[in-house]
């Protein structure tokens, strides 16, 4: 994909979008106008200063044609949103890298309601990094070490190896004790999650998700688990561990869906990266980075000495 023609602003990437094939339309103004009906009057205002740009940077007027599949760039307003309580803990940062530790509740980057209230957006703003981008993610409900790039230049040599699989990845999960399992154990499925629905399935189909799955502690009915994912599945862990009847405490979509306000944080996904290791694709130097967060529900199984 070719660089956006418009730099980020304020920590935020410019949207693009791309005009369908079978217009109704005979302006680029006249479809935006579709597009955002509730927002006429900023679309306007954008427009006429010059705000909406081509691919080719060049700002769009109110009598600029319509083309089928071309791109417009634009920013958006982003929506009043209230404040996430928790901070993000810098565990690594140099000219390329920016290792964190992200607490629960955070999303990664923007998408729906969260768009400032972000791990990139944040960090942007608050080290001036315009540039920084996450070399793989984290669920919103997940806690713990998340690796972003810092510069473009870097970019594309760590997403390589996230996508590449070239990274060992731990996690922690506190979730009911099972005796009647023998551990450690790989659970191989097939999962598919669909667009518009919140729970990803197991279904009949070749393995496409592996995960295993080791016991670090037991206190009383709960147990601490090791979660070693080999793929990288939506919800893969999630699924594997209620699959196995044992569903990680605090989920909100495993066994069951049910709601939680946007602002209750008290029971927060008890589901931890602990760890990331790989060979640094500039360096060579094997590196590894860990979470100093520690899941609160195993502090309310009282453990023995850790």
């Amino acid at each position: 994909m070719s660089e956006a023609p418009l730099p980020v602003l304020d920590g935020l990437n410019p949207t693009r979008l791309r005009l369908p094939e079978n217009p109704g339309w005979g302006t680029v103004f006249e479809f935006l106008l579709a597009r955002f009906p509730t927002d006429a009057g900023r679309i306007t205002e954008k427009v006429e200063s010059g705000e909406v740009v081509m691919q080719d940077g060049v700002p769009i007027t109110p009598s600029t044609p319509y083309t089928p599949r071309a791109f417009v760039y634009l920013y958006r307003d982003p929506p009043a949103e209230a404040r996430v309580p928790f901070e993000i803990d810098i565990l690594h940062r140099d000219e390329n890298l920016l290792v964190v530790d992200k607490p629960h509740f955070l999303a990664t980057t923007p998408r729906g309601s969260w768009v400032a209230e972000t791990v990139l957006v944040r960090l942007r703003r608050e080290l001036d990094l315009p540039e920084l981008s996450p070399a793989h993610r984290l669920d919103r409900l997940t806690a713990g070490v998340l690796v972003l790039t810092a510069r473009r230049e870097a970019r594309r040599a760590y997403q390589t190896l996230f996508d590449r699989r070239l990274v060992t990845k731990e996690y922690e999960a506190i979730a009911p004790a099972a005796p009647h399992l023998d551990f450690p154990l790989d659970v191989h499925s097939h999962i598919v999650k669909e667009r518009g629905v919140l729970q990803a399935r197991e279904i009949d189909g070749p393995v496409n998700a592996v995960t295993r799955i080791e016991v670090a502690e037991t206190a009383g009915d709960r147990s601490r688990y090791r979660l070693h994912p080999l793929t990288g599945r939506t919800h893969q862990l999630r699924v594997h561990m209620n699959s196995l009847g044992i569903p990680i405490l605090g989920d909100n979509l495993y066994p069951t869906v049910y709601d939680v306000a946007p602002n209750d944080y008290s029971n927060p996904l008890q589901l931890l990266a602990r760890s990331v290791s790989f060979d640094d694709p500039i360096t060579g130097r094997p590196t590894r980075f860990s979470s100093r967060q520690n899941l609160a529900a195993w502090g309310d199984s009282t453990p023995g000495p850790r």
